[in-house]
């Protein structure tokens, strides 16, 4: 998905905000790229990402990277945003990385929501381990390892806030949101399938977004799966627009 003119500032604003949101266990910085290592805990933390327009990748970085990845158990994995030149694109390609997932990053202004105060509303500014148990209960794969999500969440030096919708006392919802420089990232949102239907969902978004209003920002940005109708549709009321579109491409 091109982006327009005055949007690409804004995309490399998010992809480099990004990687301080969602920090990785250990990182190396490899010409205009930046190497995320997480014991395979998402794919935003275990894999490639550009950082500067353009960035390209020769054949001998592109060994380097499947070298390292593979040395630390993973498979390959590199993010393929606008930021990334069109011949580092054909390249990968060439080597065979498949399509893991494409998403969409997403961006919507914070006016207009206020701080959340209702009792169902939780929010602590450090991540406490019920709420790393909660989120990690609520996805699949890899992603349910607690302690993995623990260490990547404690990681975060930014300001933020770790969300919980409670009903009658008991967390059913979850979210994450962490600031920086005016723009908040929000991110790990999920409720319990029984409780799906409700609001939720919305609740925990409006509520960070309030937040990062209360926190001095004036906008959100999200990642989100291009497939995912569900989460497109509640992001889209909230005032949510796709900025860009990007692959995370594996190399099996």
């Amino acid at each position: 998905m091109p982006t327009k003119t005055g949007d690409d500032a804004l995309v490399l604003g998010c992809e480099r905000r990004i990687v301080n949101a969602w920090p990785a266990l250990s990182t190396l910085v490899v010409g205009d790229w930046v190497l995320r290592f997480a014991n395979g805990y998402s794919g935003r933390a275990n894999s490639a990402t550009p950082l500067n327009p353009g960035a390209e990748l020769d054949a001998e970085m592109l060994d380097l990277i499947e070298e390292l990845y593979r040395a630390d158990g993973l498979a390959p994995c590199i993010r393929l945003t606008p930021l990334v030149a069109q011949a580092t694109r054909a390249a990968v390609l060439a080597r065979g990385y498949r399509v893991k997932d494409r998403s969409f990053g997403q961006i919507a202004p914070v006016s207009g929501f206020a701080v959340c105060e209702t009792p169902e509303w939780q929010i602590d500014a450090r991540p406490s381990p019920e709420w790393c148990a909660g989120v990690a209960a609520l996805q699949s794969g890899a992603k349910t390892h607690a302690g993995n999500l623990a260490a990547i969440v404690e990681k975060i030096r930014l300001p933020a806030a770790f969300a919980s919708w409670l009903v009658e006392g008991e967390p059913v919802a979850f979210g994450l949101s962490v600031a920086e420089r005016g723009m908040a990232e929000i991110g790990l949102i999920c409720v319990h399938p029984d409780h799906r239907g409700h609001g939720h969902g919305r609740s925990i978004v409006a509520g960070l977004m309030g937040w990062a209003g209360a926190m001095g920002c004036r906008d959100a940005y999200l990642q989100v799966e291009t497939g995912n109708a569900v989460a497109l549709a509640l992001y889209a009321g909230l005032g949510f627009r796709s900025l860009y579109e990007y692959e995370t491409r594996v190399l099996d």
